[in-house]
């Protein structure tokens, strides 16, 4: 039978190799889509926001893990992760606004993103203020 410690330390170490992993490919693919579309994603025709959207969506990805990992609250590691991700995805739609989709969504994507910041911050606050057991 498997301890819970080693049950523990594998899902730690999954984590932080995920989280590596899903952070070098976002960030790359957000940085560099040209060049990620090149060496990974070489699915023609090359589309830079589609490019830039896998981007956001592997970093917010990576960045729950993260938080996951420094923390034990699950609801932060959850909304700090997805406004990561949807921050990144607003700002992709600020950058390729030239290449289409609707002149709202930087907008709208940019907002949510900082009210699900905002709620990240408001839960890691009410998380440091509770009282121990």
């Amino acid at each position: 039978m498997v301890t819970v410690g080693v049950q523990n330390g594998f899902a730690r170490v999954v984590a932080v190799v995920a989280a590596i992993g899903l952070l070098v490919l976002g960030i790359w693919a957000y940085a560099a889509p040209q060049s990620f579309f090149h060496n990974v994603a070489t699915f023609p025709p090359y589309n830079r926001h589609l490019i830039h959207d896998i981007g956001a969506f592997l970093t917010g990805l990576g960045a729950v893990l993260v938080f996951g990992l420094l923390t034990a609250d699950a609801l932060f590691a959850a909304l700090a992760g997805v406004a990561v991700g949807l921050l990144l995805h607003g700002g992709a739609h600020i950058e390729d606004r030239a290449l289409g989709g609707r002149p709202s969504d930087p907008y709208v994507l940019s907002i949510l993103g900082a009210i699900v910041a905002v709620a990240a911050g408001a839960r890691a606050i009410a998380v440091r203020r509770a009282p121990r057991a």
